[in-house]
């Protein structure tokens, strides 16, 4: 083949393949065409409700007993009894006989004293008819003397003043020895101060016990109590604190303690006693002691249903949850915890999508939300997230998220 065939060969193929190449592109589906995504932002939102009645004030604390005594006899001797009851987890009453310590040696002393009584009764009968005839003696041994001379310098003595006052001193000296031997007798029999729990407990039948030796721990079983650490913010808060009467029975403060337990989460009432009045060295927190009446009745499930018969009662050393009902200002807001910005300040967004800026005061912050004062308004919208920053008139948009 010539050159000039070869070079025509070459022309063809180059000429068909770009024409082949124009009719493909041609054929071609056109792009599908996507508008930009907007410049204003996205903003997620909350609303701010009107609040009323009391702002709650939260707290924790651990349970305490409302009273704990040590059990100990007030006198000595061998243990011959000890209540069933008297174990520990168990329940005493108020006067309930605990155990019995063996009296024979206090009634000897007893029966003794009762001798020496009725011996000193005597001897004071003997010294009182022995005053009377030293009186009638001196009265006529008086009268022969010329214008009752003697009368006025009479001795006591001889008129046994003194030994009768020593004779009656016996006497009360061997009354109070028999009381006290009667005292001792009934103190040989121990019992419970108030109704209460047994905490623990070490005394057997057979035990040799010393006065004042402890053989076991009560709990007051009508109350608990709960010291919760507070703020200053917080504790200015409750109405009155400082001039609860500690003590005094009145539930003018309610409070609600919850504990969990198992699976469930359960609540008892109590109310505010009284607040400690020093600051803890570390914290700089005040101590405000909750109390709850009747801890051991089964608690009040929270939340989800439970099953019935597994309620608890609240347990001493239970770390607990505290609701205190604060005060009740004529006028706050709710808002979600995470439109608080800092500053104290809350993103409004108005109609139109433009944000207001409106500062506020922050009267409690809970885990979910927070109660403020401010220029708001019932159901307004606020800006919870979605946006790291905002300027007064700037445009957002709210909704559902496009990006999802």
């Amino acid at each position: 083949m010539s050159r000039i065939s070869s070079f025509l060969l070459a022309v063809v193929i180059i000429a068909g393949s770009v024409a082949l190449a124009s009719f493909l592109v041609s054929r071609a589906p056109e792009p599908e065409r996507i508008e930009p995504p907007p410049q204003i932002p996205y903003a997620q939102t909350g609303t701010v409700i009107a609040g009323s009645g009391a702002i709650p004030v939260y707290g924790a604390g651990t349970v305490r007993a409302g009273a704990e005594v040590d059990i100990a006899p007030q006198v000595g001797g061998r243990v011959v009894w000890v209540d069933a009851g008297f174990q520990s987890g168990g329940r005493v009453q108020a006067g309930q006989t605990v155990f019995r310590i063996e009296k024979a040696d206090y009634l000897y002393r007893v029966q003794e004293a009762e001798a020496n009584l009725a011996a000193r009764r005597v001897a004071l009968l003997e010294e009182e008819e022995q005053a009377a005839i030293a009186r009638a003696e001196y009265e006529r041994y008086s009268s022969r003397q010329r214008d009752g001379a003697g009368q006025a310098g009479v001795s006591p003595l001889t008129l046994r003043e003194p030994q009768l006052e020593a004779a009656r001193a016996e006497q009360k000296r061997a009354e109070a020895l028999l009381a006290d031997a009667r005292l001792a007798l009934s103190r040989t029999r121990v019992t419970a101060p108030f109704d209460g729990h047994v905490r623990e407990e070490f005394v057997d039948v057979g035990q040799i016990v010393m006065a004042g030796q402890a053989v076991g721990r009560l709990l007051s079983a009508d109350a608990v109590e709960v010291a919760v650490s507070l703020s200053d913010r917080d504790a200015a808060l409750i109405p009155g604190l400082w001039e609860l009467e500690a003590g005094d029975g009145k539930q003018e403060v309610q409070a609600l303690v919850a504990a969990r337990y198992g699976e469930g989460k359960y609540a008892w009432k109590g109310y505010v006693d009284r607040g400690e009045t020093s600051l803890d060295e570390h914290t700089r927190t005040i101590d405000v002691v909750v109390r709850v009446p009747d801890p051991f009745s089964a608690g009040i499930p929270v939340g989800a249903s439970i099953a019935a018969g597994v309620a608890p009662p609240l347990l001493v050393g239970e770390f607990v949850e505290v609701e205190i009902a604060g005060l009740a200002p004529e006028s706050y807001y709710r808002a979600p915890r995470a439109a608080l910005q800092p500053g104290n300040k809350l993103w409004i967004v108005n109609s139109g999508g433009r944000v207001s800026i409106v500062p506020v005061q922050v009267l409690q912050r809970a885990d979910d939300e927070v109660f403020v004062t401010g220029g708001l308004d019932d159901g307004q919208t606020v800006i919870t997230g979605g946006i790291q920053f905002a300027t007064e008139g700037m445009v957002v948009r709210t909704g559902v998220d496009p990006s999802l």
